[in-house]
C-alpha cells in the first residue's frame, strides 16, 4: 500500500534517505515533483522541471487535462498507436469481402451497388440509380470490384499508401480521408459522366491518398520530386487507358488533398475546430453537388 509523502511510515536507510517507493531498499534524494514520492533514477522520468514518477506520467495528475494530454502525437494531432495500420488492414479485408460476395452473388449484386446516375437496369428489371433516392451506390460502389486485376491494383495500392498515410495522420483522420476522397470520387461521376454510365472500385479514394500523400510530404518537407512523378504518372494512366473513370480519379484526389490540408496545417489550439470544420465543409459541398445533379436529372 502507498505511503502518504513525507509520513513517518516512509522507509528510510540508516543515513535518514527514503528509499524508493516502487523499490523498496534504494535510497534516493530524489522526489516526483508532482506527487513528492521518493523515485530512484530507474523511476524518474524528465519532466521540464525536474523529474516525475511514473504513475503521475501515466495519469497526468496535477496537470489539470486528462491523461492523454501528455501522449506522442501525429503530425495531425492524431493519437500513436501500437498498430498503426490497422485501419488500412480493415479496409482492405472489407474489400476482399465484397469482392468475394460479388462471386457468390455475381451480376445482380452489382448492378444494385454499383454507381450509376439515373437509368434502366436489365439485371433488376426496374429504373435504378442514385437519382431514384439511391445515395447509398456513392459509397458502396467504392467497395466494389468484379475482376481480379482490379481488386488486386486497388488494394496493393492501398496496401503500400495506408501505411504510409495512415501512421501519419492517425486512425480517426486516416478515415475521414479515406471515406470523403470516395464518396469524392463518386460525386464527381455522378455530375459528369452520362446517367447510365456504372462504375466501381476504390480508385477514388485511393486516389484520395496519394493526394493526402503529396500533401504531407510537404507538410514534412520530403522531396516532392517522387512524389510529383507518381502522381504524374497515375494521371497518365488515368487518361489514356480505356474503361477509366476519370471523374472517380480526380474527384478522390482533389477532395483527399483539401481535406489534408485541413488537417495538418489547422493551428494547434484550434484544431479539432478547423479540422472537424474542414470535413464538415467538403461533405456539405458533396451532398450539395449530389442534390443539385438529382434535381437536374429528375
Amino acid at each position: 500500500m502507498d505511503q502518504a509523502p513525507g509520513s513517518p511510515q516512509e522507509p528510510q536507510d540508516a543515513h535518514g534517505l527514503p528509499s524508493c517507493y516502487r523499490h523498496p531498499g534504494r535510497d534516493t534524494g530524489i522526489r516526483c515533483t508532482r506527487c513528492e514520492r521518493p523515485i530512484c533514477p530507474d523511476c524518474m522520468v524528465s519532466a521540464s522541471v525536474g523529474f516525475q514518477c511514473p504513475e503521475c506520467v501515466r495519469t497526468g495528475s496535477g496537470t489539470g487535462h486528462g491523461p492523454t494530454a501528455n501522449q506522442p502525437r501525429t503530425v495531425a494531432g492524431g493519437t500513436i498507436v501500437a498498430d498503426s495500420f490497422l485501419v488500412t488492414k480493415i479496409l482492405v479485408a472489407i474489400n476482399v469481402a465484397v469482392f468475394v460476395v460479388v462471386l457468390a452473388l455475381r451480376d445482380r449484386f452489382v448492378a444494385e451497388t454499383d454507381l450509376i446516375g439515373y437509368a434502366f437496369s436489365p439485371q433488376l428489371n426496374a429504373v435504378v440509380g442514385v437519382a431514384d433516392g439511391e445515395w447509398y451506390r456513392l459509397l458502396t460502389s467504392t467497395f466494389l470490384h468484379q475482376e481480379v486485376s482490379h481488386i488486386l491494383f486497388n488494394m496493393v495500392s492501398l496496401w503500400f499508401l495506408g501505411r504510409l498515410v495512415e501512421p501519419a495522420l492517425g486512425r480517426s483522420r486516416f478515415i475521414a480521408v479515406y471515406l470523403l476522397s470516395g464518396l469524392g470520387g463518386s460525386t464527381l461521376a455522378y455530375l459528369i459522366a452520362a446517367p447510365n454510365q456504372p462504375s466501381l472500385g476504390a480508385s477514388g479514394a485511393i486516389f484520395g491518398l496519394m493526394g493526402a500523400f503529396a500533401v504531407l510530404a510537404r507538410r514534412v518537407n520530403l522531396d516532392m520530386r517522387p512524389v510529383i512523378a507518381i502522381l504524374a504518372l497515375s494521371l497518365l494512366l488515368t487518361f489514356t487507358r480505356e474503361g477509366i473513370s476519370w471523374e472517380g480519379h480526380i474527384g478522390g484526389l482533389v477532395v483527399g488533398a483539401l481535406v489534408t490540408l485541413g488537417l495538418v496545417y489547422a493551428p494547434r489550439d484550434r484544431r479539432t475546430l478547423v479540422q472537424v470544420g474542414t470535413c464538415a465543409l467538403v461533405l456539405i459541398a458533396t451532398v450539395g453537388i449530389v442534390v443539385a445533379r438529382t434535381v437536374s436529372l429528375t
